[in-house]
């Protein structure tokens, strides 16, 4: 989601922020996404409220807006470059790729010149841990880059760059949120199985 925030914010400015609606179709598209999802609204709007929590989104609706709309905040949260921006968004979109195809597949925010300054930007990246690099492929002769946002996000601990948990693993106040959110999901679900018009999992 937040790749689909930032790209497009980068080709299609004029529809940005988006709207739950714009987003899902973002998200659902069937061009230049691997894997393809089919998410569905109340997906969307959990994973919003994570990103928000995180520091990567906001509602942004105006005044004068008859619907509800969302931008990213990559660059108050993780600062980059236009190259490293174009980088981690194809990479949030399209899962490992080797340079190459990188090079290729950003074109449409950002037109690296040389393949060399597509390394360059992946190195920057992942001497910030933002990106890894997972080697090549038997029979590739380019090795494979991905990046390490989703992962971390998955920790519902503050912004990359700091300590997602304690040493130990997640805190008890991390656990506690954990287990009160599948409560709720839980408490959710059974009151759709018990009535199948209901529109409580929503």
């Amino acid at each position: 989601m937040l790749g689909c925030l930032l790209e497009k914010q980068r080709t299609t400015p004029n529809g940005y922020p988006l709207s739950l609606n714009a987003l899902r179709l973002a998200c659902n598209q069937t061009t230049n996404r691997d894997p393809i999802v089919e998410y569905d609204d109340a997906v969307l709007r959990d994973a919003l409220h994570r990103l928000e929590r995180r520091g990567f989104a906001r509602l942004a609706s105006g005044s004068g807006s008859r619907a509800a709309k969302y931008r990213h905040l990559l660059e108050q949260a993780l600062p980059m470059d236009a190259q490293e921006q174009a980088l981690i968004c194809v990479l949030m979109l399209r899962g490992p790729q080797t340079p190459g195809e990188l090079k290729q597949r950003t074109e449409r925010m950002y037109v690296f010149d040389d393949p060399a300054d597509v390394r360059e930007a992946l190195t920057r990246l992942i001497e910030r841990e933002l990106v890894s690099d997972l080697g090549r492929r038997p029979g590739q002769k380019e090795e494979r880059f991905a990046q390490l946002l989703e992962d971390n996000a998955e920790e519902e601990g503050p912004v990359v760059g700091a300590p997602a948990h304690g040493p130990n693993g997640p805190t008890l106040e991390e656990l506690i949120e954990r287990v009160s959110r599948l409560e709720r999901e839980v408490g959710q679900l059974r009151a759709a199985m018990r009535d199948p018009s209901s529109q409580q999992y929503q």
